[in-house]
């Protein structure tokens, strides 16, 4: 193989399989010398691919884990593989699954050939998976494009859905994506309200980059997550949850997202002290779903709640419970 680039992009293609590989054997694989496939070696070392060297009967070349991450080779199988998980935890804002996940789909999205970009969709529309996420269902497409635009500074137009159903058109310049563990969201400046604005993603359509660049600004406070929380607080009054779980808080932390995170109390039970800008009746199910034993101390409203959620369950399985919520 005398053409050096498409020769060195087959042998980094051998060395991401997980084996080690002997130097005769690639050489023979690229119908080349020994000397040849030293050099290589050595300019994928210069490019930044960790390639090891071991010498003996049985030594030869592998890629190891090095300090930054290289770029990949993928195959098609591969490459649809990860294009369909990613969107699946898109689609969702599981925690965890934050906005680098997102800007790798769209990556990954912007290279993929028309083929395998068609089977991705095919196989997404043709799943339905068992476990979601809690919040709102979002398109993957649309995330990626407001990542992309994040990524590009390049000014967004989309069609918007407020709470109370009214529908604008807006234009801004997109800062970034925020997860809140259920949600995603938008931080931006709204070009048609000379102000900044955060947008739920699940209530936009359309999005469509105009190719427009912008230098990005300063947002308030400098932190786009804080800007977000700050909203959040203004629209909905936080809730001072405490709870006490009969249950150790490894058990705990593993059932509830990370802004419900518990510490522990002794005598294998833990306790759960945060101030949330999520709804109570999310919260009680939230509370409900980690299947143990626990005690709500406050709000009064999360109290009265779980109060009222458990009369209607006992109901509903035959019992007949009688709870003075007064």
């Amino acid at each position: 193989m005398t053409d050096t680039p498409a020769r060195l992009l087959k042998l980094l293609s051998l060395l991401q399989t997980p084996r080690e590989w002997p130097g005769s054997e690639l050489a023979e694989r690229l119908e080349v010398s020994a000397r040849t496939i030293r050099r290589d070696i050595d300019r994928l070392r210069d490019l930044g691919y960790p390639v090891e060297a071991t010498k003996g009967a049985v030594g030869g070349y592998r890629l190891v884990a090095g300090a930054a991450m290289p770029p990949l080779l993928l195959d098609d199988e591969e490459a649809v593989a990860i294009a369909v998980g990613l969107r699946a935890g898109a689609g969702h804002a599981i925690e965890g699954v934050d906005e680098a996940s997102v800007r790798a789909l769209a990556k990954l999205e912007q290279v993929l050939p028309a083929r395998l970009r068609h089977r991705v969709s095919t196989l997404q529309s043709a799943t339905i998976p068992l476990t979601r996420g809690d919040g709102a269902t979002v398109d993957a497409h649309t995330l990626t494009t407001l990542a992309a635009a994040v990524t590009g500074r390049e000014r967004l137009r989309f069609d918007y859905r407020a709470g109370d159903r009214t529908e604008s058109k807006r234009q801004v310049e997109p800062y970034r994506l925020v997860s809140t563990g259920h949600r995603w969201y938008l931080v931006a400046y709204d070009l048609g309200r000379e102000d900044w604005r955060t947008f739920r993603v699940d209530r936009v359509s359309a999005p469509f980059a105009t190719g427009a660049r912008f230098a990005a600004r300063e947002v308030p406070g400098g932190d786009a997550a804080e800007l977000l929380a700050r909203r959040l607080r203004g629209r909905h009054p936080g809730l001072d949850v405490d709870v006490t779980f009969a249950a150790p808080a490894e058990f705990v932390a593993a059932r509830l997202p990370g802004h419900l995170a518990p510490e522990a109390a002794g005598d294998g039970a833990c306790r759960v002290r945060a101030v949330v800008t999520d709804s109570v009746e999310w919260v009680a199910v939230r509370l409900a779903l980690v299947d143990c034993d626990f005690t709500v101390h406050g709000p009064e409203a999360l109290v009265t709640y779980v109060a009222g959620l458990g009369a209607r369950l006992g109901r509903a399985a035959g019992l007949d419970l009688d709870l003075d919520l007064e």
